[in-house]
């Protein structure tokens, strides 16, 4: 898919993104959501299909956390308090640790509610605001946006549904 560029297109792919993914992770067996057979967001470690969603949630969350400051006047500390850009294979711990006491359930409904948060969030900002200038550094808000969204759904189905074939549950 084209890297979004107009509010109408990012929505689209935050919404085509997520419930494609979310309709391969309904086919997870709940009692296999915690068994780490994926590979990590660290070299060297592995991860669950819970760690998975933890990682989406993680940044569907910061995502909002970043323009809720930004709305009161704070800047936010980027890319999550504690953390650099270097250090992206620590954050994906962090989230994981964050969320493991949510069940199956409870992840996938979170899950659902931090990405309606953010389609609520880009419905309320018009192009100009999404794409007319910088927002981090060089990008754009929608950039930003789309690049801790619905990027990361499109790489969380093909881990999920490699996964799935693996499992013989095929995708």
């Amino acid at each position: 898919m084209a890297v979004p560029r107009t509010k109408s297109e990012l929505l689209h792919a935050i919404e085509d993104g997520y419930e494609k993914l979310a309709g391969d992770l309904a086919r997870v067996p709940e009692e296999r959501a915690r068994e780490a057979a994926l590979p990590g967001h660290k070299a060297g470690t592995e991860m669950s299909p819970a760690d998975l969603v933890s990682y989406l949630i993680g940044w569907n969350e910061l995502v909002l956390s970043w323009h809720e400051q930004r709305r009161r006047g704070v800047e936010p500390e980027f890319p999550a308090p504690g953390f650099g850009w270097n250090e992206l294979g620590d954050l994906a711990q962090h989230f994981y640790r964050e969320y493991a006491d949510l069940t199956w359930r409870e992840l996938l409904e979170r899950f659902a509610r931090a990405e309606r948060g953010v389609v609520v969030l880009v419905a309320g900002l018009d192009d100009d605001e999404l794409y007319g200038a910088p927002w981090y550094g060089k990008y754009t808000a929608g950039r930003m946006i789309q690049l801790n969204t619905s990027s990361p759904y499109a790489n969380a189905r093909r881990r999920i549904r490699a996964w799935l074939r693996e499992q013989g549950a095929g995708a």
